[in-house]
């Protein structure tokens, strides 16, 4: 009981409250979300590509979320701006089972993508303002895991209960989304926390026109970014295009597609910790080749599976090569930006979120024209390729360092 009680007295109410409401929204949005290509393919005459241009239009809309939300908030506050976001992530969902237009579809994803990007852009800088500083990395690791865990059970519950990428689907992930908003305000009006509550008055954030003027300027940066998106083409918004080979070629296509989801929340789950702290002596370069090679061979796995067991196992490596690669592209970002530019260059690289756009799309195309196991080559070389960014990128690096230390050796 007093264990409890340290745990729930050890950060504020209203973080708790965000934490759970991660894993009750997550929980249902990965009974719908994932299977949006599903369900589009079947109740829609879209071409793949097409398809994946609307899923993949929602992160790109979402990469100026962040931008648009640190405005919205300093007009309107954190409170409503989590509010009607969350009300416009409800609206989206209602409205990919009601509308059937290929330009609604289009816009209302990416009014679901720019929503959801304002409330995680919001509700992080809030969670940050009411959590001492010394606990903070603590609250937004304990925050990805939650994500995982509501996105691990999802996908295994809406298949037990065979409503998985159905009407019922969605609209219970709308009614979650408005749940949780009414509570979230109720709560936080009960717990006296305001706009300015915290310690955190202002949230750094950079302009679109200071990304672009350093992307211009920092060519390390610029090649950086260009392997990330690549890898992102990967791993962004891989469901999609793998949701659409499975329902189309196995008989329990949507079942193994939602057996894949989880194995890939779980394997989050189980295997972030211990495998980020095995790989912590290599170098940053060397994670992420380990990364980009083990997602190529999840990529051949997926071509040349024709079983559950296989699947299963290519999904491990895959996500095996994700839990690599998404922590040390950031420390790679951390590692060449100037301490007084941290947030502009955390900022450029989520122009990295593209490859969620371009995933989707271009793999559509492979796939309608080539074929699943095509497609699934395609996406591992592309993994390949974005290594020949990073290794030139920390090539560059290394020799722009190598004055300074010569600099430093001499006046010594």
């Amino acid at each position: 009981m007093s264990k409890m009680r340290q745990v729930l007295e050890a950060y504020h109410p209203i973080v708790h409250l965000l934490m759970a409401g991660t894993v009750f929204v997550q929980l249902t949005q990965s009974m719908s979300i994932p299977f949006l290509a599903i369900y589009l393919g079947e109740t829609t005459k879209l071409s793949h590509a097409y398809i994946g241009l609307i899923i993949g239009a929602g992160p790109l809309a979402g990469t100026v979320g962040g931008f648009v939300g640190g405005i919205l908030s300093d007009l309107f506050g954190r409170q409503k701006l989590m509010f009607f976001s969350l009300l416009a992530m409800a609206c989206s969902m209602i409205g990919f089972i009601t509308l059937a237009h290929p330009i609604g579809l289009l816009v209302i994803s990416m009014v679901m993508g720019l929503a959801a990007s304002i409330f995680a852009t919001v509700s992080k800088a809030l969670m940050g303002d009411l959590t001492p500083e010394q606990k903070r990395f603590r609250v937004f690791s304990n925050r990805y895991l939650a994500s995982n865990l509501g996105f691990a059970i999802g996908p295994m519950l809406g298949a037990f209960w065979g409503i998985s990428g159905s009407n019922l689907a969605f609209v219970l992930t709308g009614v979650s989304l408005v749940s949780f908003a009414v509570i979230l305000v109720v709560a936080c009006r009960r717990c006296g926390v305001t706009d300015n509550s915290g310690e955190n008055g202002e949230v750094e954030r950079a302009s679109l026109g200071e990304i672009w003027q350093v992307l211009r300027r920092d060519v390390v940066l610029l090649t950086f970014v260009t392997g990330g998106i690549l890898l992102v083409t990967v791993y962004g918004q891989m469901s999609v295009t793998l949701s659409q080979y499975l329902r189309e070629n196995f008989s329990e296509g949507v079942a193994l597609f939602g057996t894949l989801m989880s194995v890939n929340g779980f394997t989050v789950l189980l295997l972030q910790i211990p495998v980020t702290r095995l790989v912590e002596r290599y170098s940053l370069f060397a994670r992420i080749a380990g990364g980009a090679v083990l997602m190529a061979i999840g990529e051949v796995g997926f071509a040349f599976s024709s079983n559950w067991v296989w699947f299963i196992t290519a999904m491990i490596v895959f996500t095996l090569g994700e839990i690599l690669i998404i922590p040390a592209e950031y420390a790679q970002i951390d590692e060449i930006s100037p301490a007084n530019m941290r947030g502009t260059y955390y900022g450029a690289q989520s122009a990295t979120m593209l490859g969620s756009f371009l995933g989707p799309w271009a793999g559509g195309m492979v796939l309608t024209a080539y074929g699943g196991p095509v497609m699934f080559g395609v996406m591992g070389v592309l993994a390949l390729v974005s290594l020949i960014f990073y290794w030139l990128g920390r090539r560059m690096h290394e020799q722009r360092k190598q004055p300074r230390n010569a600099i430093v050796e001499t006046a010594m």
